[in-house]
């Protein structure tokens, strides 16, 4: 018995059978301005934020090492794709600060207030790039400048946690952030 093949056909197949296989989408760089903050960084997880089945964010966790330490400076990336407010922005962070035991009231109303004066309202396709500053407090970046500093390395710590902690909300997002295999939702 022989057997012809139609090489047309095969390649053809092929090619569909490759363009329909799930790839992760690689996250795009980060900015030039967040860059030289964090020297050599390096994307060890992303993941994408759904609320109610809308797509919220997508984020990326960059550090310059192997592997990610709340000690060491490192850049969580958040690209947004609905628009939000940046009251709405630290409105948000405080909450999650406040239930998970983060901070007296007094903390929390001092970093809300300076989050409120730091966040700007956020379009689909923005950035907001927070950079963890080991004992001093964090830095926040759009794609294109430095927005402000919070310096304060108990801040820094409740509002990376929101993400990075064990008792995040989204434990699968924190997963696929630590470089990790979490259901992104």
């Amino acid at each position: 018995m022989s057997c012809k093949w139609n090489w047309r056909a095969v390649s053809a197949v092929a090619l569909l059978a490759a363009l329909a296989w799930p790839v992760a989408a690689m996250p795009p760089g980060l900015p030039e301005p967040a860059r030289r903050a964090v020297p050599d960084a390096r994307a060890i997880g992303s993941g994408t934020l759904r609320w109610l089945g809308f797509h919220v964010y997508d984020a990326t966790l960059w550090t310059s090492g192997a592997a990610w330490s709340e000690s060491a400076r490192f850049a969580l990336d958040i690209r947004y794709a609905r628009s939000i407010t940046g009251g709405a922005l630290a409105t948000t962070s405080v909450g999650e600060m406040r239930r998970m035991d983060l901070g007296s009231e007094d903390q929390l109303q001092r970093w809300g207030q300076a989050m409120s004066r730091i966040f700007p309202d956020v379009a689909p396709g923005d950035r907001l790039i927070g950079i963890n500053l080991p004992g001093r407090g964090a830095a926040f970046y759009s794609a294109e400048r430095l927005l402000g500093h919070i310096d304060d390395a108990q801040f820094a710590r409740a509002f990376f946690a929101i993400w990075l902690d064990g008792r995040t909300r989204e434990p699968d997002l924190r997963a696929t952030l630590l470089g990790g295999h979490g259901r992104s939702r």
